[in-house]
């Protein structure tokens, strides 16, 4: 088994954003996209920030949503993802 799910079954840290002050709390961070993701500000796509060495992710269509993990969790889920492990996915 993957590490990066090995961790998920550890351990998953899910946190929604539905009240205003925490939506403005997360427009202030500095969220950053993939430049695969395209030059235009209305493509929809997943963003990453971190905050308090936390890293948290959400997609641009549903801001107010947002999922956070730390950088080890990410490291692997990212190895996963180089990997091809989640190609059929996408295909």
């Amino acid at each position: 088994m993957p590490s990066w799910q090995e961790s998920r079954r550890a351990s998953s840290t899910t946190s929604r954003t539905d009240r205003p002050l925490e939506a403005a709390i997360s427009a202030a961070l500095d969220w950053q996209k993939s430049s695969f993701s395209g030059g235009d500000d209305n493509q929809d796509c997943i963003e990453l920030a971190e905050a308090d060495g936390q890293i948290l992710l959400r997609e641009s269509d549903a801001p107010g949503t947002i999922i956070t993990t730390d950088r080890a969790k990410l490291r692997a889920f990212l190895l996963g993802v180089k990997a091809g492990e989640f190609d059929h996915l996408v295909g």
